[in-house]
């Protein structure tokens, strides 16, 4: 087995997420600074970053050993081959192939957030899903949801997590201009730049009294982000924040 290490997080490196898997990664890990993938084969790729050998063990293995289930408010993230539990909310999620397994921090504060947020019957938009975590969670509370994600393998990825988990969400390819809304509540775990674009098509989309929760934002870059969610008319309702991310709450007027 072999690894390679890309220097950046599983966001910044989001664009080659794919290209990786399609090159023959087996598996992707997220380190302090890096993102790891592991091969059977050293292949040539058109990435920055270096190679190692990895120690002569059953990688997939101890790999899933490893791999502990994430609780974050009511929600209880956890792989196929862990055990239920039955106090919480169980998400089972297959990792490896799209970003969202509850082991971000984005991730936690997303669900934190939907928790709070969503109220049943409501309906949902979460844009850029990746494994379907948050909109299985949302779906789990009782809300309509609509999944949107501009990769196909996020969108595969998520389908077969939302059927795992006996859940009924729509699943497309698709951006924010393809969203029909109104929606009660928008949830996008993306970054600052790209939610500084996408606040007027937010505000557009938005339901009056309408939530946007908006994640993937490193701390040093949400006062920005906030000021280009105002301007389009959603008014701030606060932030939360764990390690260097935070998510900003939004409501339309």
């Amino acid at each position: 087995m072999w690894i390679f290490r890309l220097k950046g997080s599983f966001q910044s490196l989001d664009p080659w997420i794919p290209e990786l898997f399609a090159r023959g990664a087996r598996g992707l890990e997220e380190r302090e600074g890096e993102v790891l993938a592991y091969f059977a084969e050293r292949t040539e790729l058109p990435f920055p970053g270096r190679w190692q050998r990895a120690p002569d063990e059953d990688w997939l293995s101890a790999w899933k050993r490893d791999l502990k289930p994430v609780e974050a408010g009511p929600f209880r993230v956890r792989a196929p081959w862990h055990p239920p539990t039955e106090d919480r909310f169980d998400l089972v999620i297959e990792p490896g192939m799209a970003f969202g397994t509850g082991h971000h921090e984005t991730t936690r504060l997303a669900l934190r957030a939907l928790a709070e947020a969503v109220r049943p019957g409501a309906r949902v938009l979460d844009l850029g899903t990746g494994s379907g975590v948050l909109a299985i969670a949302a779906a789990r509370l009782g809300a309509r949801v609509l999944a949107l994600d501009i990769d196909p393998v996020a969108v595969a990825a998520a389908r077969e997590n939302a059927a795992r988990n006996r859940v009924a969400i729509e699943v497309r390819r698709g951006s924010l201009e393809e969203a029909e809304g109104p929606f009660d509540l928008i949830v996008a775990n993306l970054y600052a730049e790209l939610h500084q674009r996408l606040a007027p098509g937010y505000a557009a989309r938005l339901a009056p009294g309408g939530r946007l929760l908006a994640t993937g934002v490193l701390a040093d870059r949400a006062g920005a982000t906030e000021r280009a969610l105002a301007a389009a008319g959603l008014a701030p309702l606060g932030r939360t924040g764990e390690g260097t991310w935070v998510l900003l709450a939004h409501r339309k007027a």
